[in-house]
């Protein structure tokens, strides 16, 4: 901040000296115009090297407000690519929550489908054991009922 304090005292200052040589040049012409007063050499001199100064000044005032011109909009451009990237983090932030979220939704799901195998397993082999044991009963049934029929016919 103190850099472009002291840029805009110097500018100022540069401004103020060329008012004073364009007041300088104006009221030079009009008295060589009205009057026709000749000037030696040096006068003459100085008023040309006023006047070309002038114009530098001017060529450069133009050209810095350029600049600044051109530096506003890349200030502002970098504004809008930081909020562009705070905005990119926070949507890359929010899907890498949501594939969290959805990782462990898999993983519970997961769970819950390993216990009902479980009891399914568990249920398959109760269903079996019972079933060989109706098997066994049956055998059993036949095997007497057999005898019943032997010893009835004996």
């Amino acid at each position: 901040m103190d850099e472009k304090g002291k840029g805009s005292e110097r500018w100022s200052g540069a401004i103020t000296n060329l008012t004073e040589m364009s007041s300088s040049l104006d009221s030079l012409q009009k008295l060589l115009l009205k009057k026709a007063v000749f000037v030696d050499e040096d006068t003459f001199a100085r008023a040309s090297l006023t006047a070309e100064q002038s114009r530098t000044i001017k060529v450069l005032q133009q050209r810095v407000e350029t600049l600044e011109r051109e530096l506003d909009a890349a200030i502002t451009a970098a504004a809008h690519a930081r909020s562009e990237k705070r905005q990119a983090e926070a949507a890359q932030k929010a899907a890498e929550l949501r594939a969290q979220d959805i990782t462990k939704e898999l993983e519970n799901t997961t769970k819950v489908f390993e216990l009902h195998m479980e009891e399914l397993r568990a249920k398959q082999e109760e269903i079996s054991k019972r079933d060989n044991d109706i098997k066994l009963l049956e055998a059993i049934i036949q095997t007497l009922g057999g005898r019943d029929s032997r010893s009835g016919s004996g």
